[in-house]
């Protein structure tokens, strides 16, 4: 009923999911109860209620566990990485998938375990396509082929094959992106899918954007031409139908320098975008006019069309569609020629930047499973097989370097030189870069300062503050309670060591769900300091989707003003609550302890650090205290929201690996 019944309101079909998950915990067996879990879970998701969703999740992750149940735990990771990659955090799907495909790698093996492990490995390859992590991509891709080919699934290893298209042209090797769309293509007759007619199109889209890579324009234009024969293809798949449109424009436009045809193909393009909604294909179609309209001498019409493309690219995030675009208009606006020169190679290096994380993030996760330390052993065996071949060929190459030898004695002495140029820019550069380097590890000192005070010791302070009443009682209930303090240090432990290793992806999930880590932080505090706490917010507001910066930063705040309420004030009652007024979120801290005089005094640390949190995230601090009658903080803070997914330009459309 909370399922299917989209006639009723989103209440009623709530209160259906919850009666049913009553209903599946009065089940006396593991496996039924996991299985009921996970499809509720996926109801919560389906209604857009992240709380319920994560919650129900969590439970199914702590069962599976505790009963050695790999094959829910699997799927709990894989409905968590989704969940993560729909609000476009990629890096946090990654992880789950590869959490799931560790669960799936402990089930027997079978074809259905197989088939999970594949499924699992092309996901991942299409997360690290996102973030240009080709090489590791790859691995992923042919890993997950190779499963497929063995069991048989010719859907899937077409969809293997395609992304493996994919990779190599994002790689630049255009001749290996063509091989493996056309091998992608040969598995076509072999579908028996109601969706073999779309599965078609698309290789033939793959194929023709292939060729108008290798700038081979007159093939790539017979191949458009015969896409766009199908008559059904606008109806059935208007966007694929516009990509192609530009596509063949651009083709004609580069084979034949026919204007008049292109330019008419183009227009209708830009029509067709506006009318089916595709905005985001706007800036790849009007890039290719401006190059038209300059070819044709009209350098005015040309720059506007430029601009328009930019502003696209700029509001549909699609940053390499932005830099074609920069580059173009560098040689379109020979004035303001410096201007977008400069912004090219800044956004250039912020993208290599961000790439070059992720990239560092995905090889980690890998290196912490014992699949790499196998892998490891299986290469190493592997090399040693190879090691005789290659000793061969040593020999052979060690005659050919002393017929070259002499030849690379000759340029040793221009390569000097030019390395001494090289090496003196490199010098000049590392001089002018020292400053921000400096500035950069005081700023990192003064965060983990923040977040050793905020974080770590106030976690210690409640702690004690419990044990110093525990110390004094013998009982078992007393014993146990010790002994559950000490478990919570063993957390603080880990805590300290997380931010040492600066690997922070448990503490930033943790504020994925913000609501439920404020509510079990006050609700924490309340249990060890006795003090009793309220909490309220406004359920209008999207807290999930508020930047992790105001997130992290306000949630420490909360933490920070709680230690200092227990320390210093002496209070009996504190009331916490989180609103939103004209775009701007009101949290206020109110205790009915001793107060103090503002006006005098030199302020703690506490209070420095969440002055300079509040500054972080541009917000304005204010307090109010008065003696014996309590303290009030205020913070008011800019709300601001995750933006969109980046767009990637969609010259090869990438299936989506069915579940």
């Amino acid at each position: 009923m909370a399922k299917d019944s989209t006639q009723l309101p989103l209440e009623e079909r709530t209160r259906f999911l919850e009666n049913a998950k009553r209903e599946a915990f009065a089940s006396t067996n593991d496996s039924i109860i996991l299985d009921q879990l996970l499809t509720i879970s996926l109801t919560y998701k389906s209604l857009k209620d992240s709380l319920g969703f994560r919650d129900t999740n969590k439970q199914i992750m702590m069962m599976s566990k505790e009963t050695d149940m790999f094959t829910p735990l699997g799927y709990s990771h894989w409905d968590m990485a989704s969940f993560f990659k729909s609000y476009g955090a990629l890096d946090s799907a990654f992880y789950h998938y590869k959490k799931a495909l560790n669960s799936f790698e402990q089930l027997p093996k079978s074809p259905e375990s197989s088939s999970l492990k594949a499924r699992i490995l092309y996901s991942m390859g299409q997360i690290q396509d996102s973030y240009k992590d080709y090489l590791g991509a790859e691995i992923s891709a042919t890993t997950a082929l190779r499963i497929f080919d063995e069991l048989g699934d010719t859907e899937r290893i077409y969809n293997c094959y395609n992304l493996l298209g994919i990779l190599s042209s994002g790689m630049g090797d255009s001749e290996k992106s063509l091989e493996y769309y056309q091998k992608a293509g040969s598995y076509l007759d072999k579908l028996d899918s109601s969706e073999a007619a779309e599965f078609a199109w698309q290789n033939q889209n793959n194929i023709s954007n292939a060729l108008l890579r290798n700038e081979d324009y007159n093939k790539a234009k017979d191949s458009f031409i015969k896409l766009l024969e199908n008559k059904s293809l606008e109806n059935k798949d208007s966007e694929l139908y516009v990509l192609a449109l530009t596509s063949l424009a651009y083709a004609i436009f580069k084979d034949e320098n026919n204007f008049i045809e292109s330019e008419k193909l183009l227009k209708e393009s830009i029509i067709a975008n506006d009318k089916y909604g595709h905005t985001e294909h706007q800036a790849r179609t009007k890039q290719y006019y401006a190059e038209l309209l300059a070819a044709k001498g009209d350098t005015a019409n040309a720059l506007q069309y430029a601009k328009e493309s930019r502003s696209v690219a700029q509001e549909t995030r699609n940053n390499d569609r932005l830099l074609e675009v920069l580059r173009l208009l560098t040689q379109l606006d020979k004035t303001n020629a410096a201007s977008y020169s400069n912004a090219y190679y800044d956004l250039n290096e912020v993208i290599q930047e961000e790439e070059r994380t992720k990239r560092d993030k995905f090889a980690r996760i890998r290196l912490d499973t014992d699949k790499i330390k196998e892998e490891n052993v299986l290469l190493s065996r592997e090399r040693q097989l190879w090691a005789g071949a290659v000793l061969g060929l040593v020999v052979f190459g060690l005659t050919t370097t002393v017929i070259v030898l002499q030849y690379i004695n000759n340029n040793r002495l221009k390569f000097k030189q030019k390395q001494q140029e090289s090496n003196q820019e490199i010098y000049n550069l590392m001089l002018s870069q020292q400053g921000k380097f400096e500035e950069g590890r005081q700023l990192e000192q003064k965060r983990i300062s923040e977040e050793l005070h905020d974080g770590i010791l106030g976690e210690m302070l409640g702690i004690r503050l419990l044990l110093s009443g525990l110390n004094e009682r013998g009982d078992s209930n007393s014993v146990e309670q010790r002994a559950a303090f000490i478990e919570k240090l063993r957390e603080v432990e880990e805590d300290i060591r997380s931010i040492s290793h600066e690997l922070n992806h448990a503490s930033y999930e943790k504020f994925h769900n913000f609501i439920v880590s404020l509510e079990e932080l006050v609700s924490g505090f309340q249990k060890s300091s006795g003090i009793s706490c309220s909490f309220s917010y406004d359920k209008k507001i999207h807290w999930d989707n508020l930047l992790g910066d105001i997130k992290i930063n306000a949630y420490r705040i909360v933490q920070e003003t709680l230690k200092n309420s227990a320390k210093h004030a002496k209070c009996k009652n504190i009331a916490i609550s989180f609103g939103s007024a004209s775009g701007i979120l009101k949290l206020t801290i109110k205790n009915d302890g001793i107060g103090f005089d503002t006006t005098k005094g030199k302020r703690g640390i506490g209070i420095r650090n969440i002055i300079s949190r509040v500054k972080k995230i541009n917000g304005v601090f204010d307090i109010e205290s008065t003696k014996g009658k309590g303290t009030t903080i205020s913070v008011s803070i800019p709300a601001k929201y995750i933006e969109p997914t980046q767009a990637k330009d969609p010259t090869s459309l990438k299936p989506v690996m069915n579940t």
